[in-house]
């Protein structure tokens, strides 16, 4: 591939992530299968367990549209793994909060998660791992910040990548 540094960096930090949101995503579903629920159920009921919040809300903390989290949400409200609640701050977007069946099909799942968790720690070494963790959240801030998030500013759109650098990172594939 030709290109500059930054953006070798770029795709490899691309496939990377998307590689290890594909193993993550298979091994969540995997731990949440005997618990009766799918990673994605999982992910929406959990994002919920400390505070009830709107759907937009959850989409907004995971990172997807608002459209995916309703369609969960009123799935796992029909299986009665959550519920919906007034909003005292808006009269229109109801809380989603799990229900005591929805908490414990999380429960179930926690021997697993914690034992995939000390695995990864004996596997990186904790200071390692704490390191992995801070160094995720920083590149998504820095994502954040540059506004590459939907945002392409014109003088941006002059310097765009060439199509086959785009085909790299949508195409999965370096070369």
């Amino acid at each position: 591939m030709s290109g500059t540094p930054e953006q070798e960096l770029l795709s490899r930090t691309a496939l990377g992530t998307f590689r290890l949101n594909g193993q993550f995503l298979a091994v969540s579903e995997e731990l949440a299968r005997p618990a009766g629920l799918t990673a994605a159920w999982w992910q929406v009921v959990g994002a919920v367990l400390h505070e009830p919040l709107p759907v937009a809300g959850i989409a907004r903390t995971m990172g997807i549209t608002r459209q995916s989290v309703q369609r969960i949400a009123d799935l796992l409200v029909t299986k009665g793994l959550a519920e919906y609640a007034a909003n005292p701050a808006h009269r229109r977007a109801k809380l989603l909060r799990p229900t005591e069946a929805g908490r414990e099909a999380v429960r179930r799942i926690e021997p697993g998660h914690a034992a995939l968790a000390a695995r990864l720690a004996a596997e990186l070494g904790e200071a390692e791992f704490a390191e992995t963790v801070r160094v995720l959240e920083r590149l998504s801030a820095a994502l954040e910040a540059v506004g590459a998030v939907g945002a392409v500013t014109e003088p941006e759109a002059a310097r765009r990548p060439s199509l086959s650098y785009r085909r790299t990172i949508l195409g999965g594939t370096l070369g």
